[in-house]
Parts: structure tokens; sequence; C-alpha cells
């Protein structure tokens, strides 16, 4: 009996050290990334490496838009939807904004698993996007009201060259932050390259 209770006594010892290693290994594993995280932040330290677009410095933010309308007439109560977005703003979506709307579905579709962070967006003073529908039915089309999108365009331009002629593209962050710009000629390539790092980097959307 004794030498039963000194087994049993022993077992409960291992089980009490497994546990707390598994406790130990669990509080490692989520204490450590935010340390991380907070030691980049205020020491403003950024991992190295090239990025292919401009980065916005500093942040603009479009969180205060409340107001945006959709093709469909339907208003947004929120832009970014707890999403990474890539954005396209155009006047007109003539040839080349129909070119780059197949390249940015094609960086989507390359994100696989990735794929449900993000949405693909259309900022547009184009009433007619019945075409534009046709071929991407999953595009979320902002176009609203035209002076609406022209307001957007010169804050996203910070007062450089139309934003509404450049056509260019925008990574904007689940909080409503504009982080990246490309212009028109820059290769898709380079901007799947640069959002998947983005994907990488951030626990949000």
């Amino acid at each position: 009996m004794q030498e039963h209770s000194q087994s049993q006594a022993s077992v409960n010892a291992a089980q009490q050290r497994k546990g707390r290693m598994i406790f130990l290994l669990l509080a490692v594993f989520f204490t450590v990334p935010l340390v991380v995280v907070v030691a980049m932040i205020k020491f403003d330290w950024r991992p190295s490496g090239k990025s292919y677009g401009q980065l916005i410095q500093p942040p603009v933010s479009i969180a205060s838009g409340t107001h945006w309308v959709n093709d469909n007439q339907q208003a947004m109560p929120a832009f970014w939807q707890d999403k990474w977005n890539i954005v396209l703003i155009a006047g007109e979506c003539d040839a080349r904004c129909m070119q780059r709307l197949y390249d940015l579905r094609q960086v989507y579709v390359s994100l696989y698993k990735d794929m449900i962070r993000v949405q693909r967006v259309l900022i547009t003073q184009q009433a007619d996007t019945s075409k534009i529908r046709e071929r991407y039915p999953d595009l979320l089309i902002i176009n609203g009201e035209a002076e609406q999108v022209a307001t957007l365009g010169r804050m996203l331009s910070g007062g450089g060259q139309n934003t509404l002629d450049a056509q260019r593209v925008y990574f904007i962050d689940p909080l409503g932050n504009i982080m990246m710009q490309y212009p028109l000629e820059q290769e898709a390539k380079w901007i799947r390259k640069d959002l998947m790092k983005l994907l990488k980097a951030s626990w949000a959307g």
C-alpha cells in the first residue's frame, strides 16, 4: 500500500511538472512576440529589406470617412472592414484601369490562404460600373459621390499629381491608415511582394 502511494505521488509530481512546463512554453509563445512588437514601436525599428512602393510618411488616415457609397448605392459603414485593402483610384476606369484591375486580381488570387485577409477596392467617379461588375463580381466599388472621390484623391496625392488621373494603387491597413502607394507603371509582381511582407509581419486583418 505504501509503495502504491509513493508511486501515485511520483506520477502526480511528474504531471505537475509537465503542466508547469506546458504553461511556461505557452507563456513564452504568446509573450515574446508581444515584447518584440512593443520594442519595435518604442525604438522605431523596422526589419531591413527593400520595398518597391512609396511609403506614406507620415501615415494618412481615412478612418474618419464614414459615408462611403458603393455602386449599388448602399452606404458602407466602414471603408476598410477589418481587412487589408488593395485600392485602385481612377476618375474613369479606362483600358489602363481595367488592365490594372486584372493585375490586382492576379495578386489577390496568388495569396492563397491569406486571401481572406484582403479585399480589392476600386474608387472611381464612373457612374456606370456594370461592365466592371460583370468582369469582377467580388470587387468592392466605391463611386457614391463624385466630389467625395475627388476630395479623397486630393488627400491621397498630398497636393501633388492628381491621383484620379495617375491611377495609383494603395495599401490601406485594417485601421484605415494609408501605408503604401504604387504608380501605374509598377509591375504587379513587386506589389505582391510588398503585400506578402505586410501580411507576414502583421497580425491585423
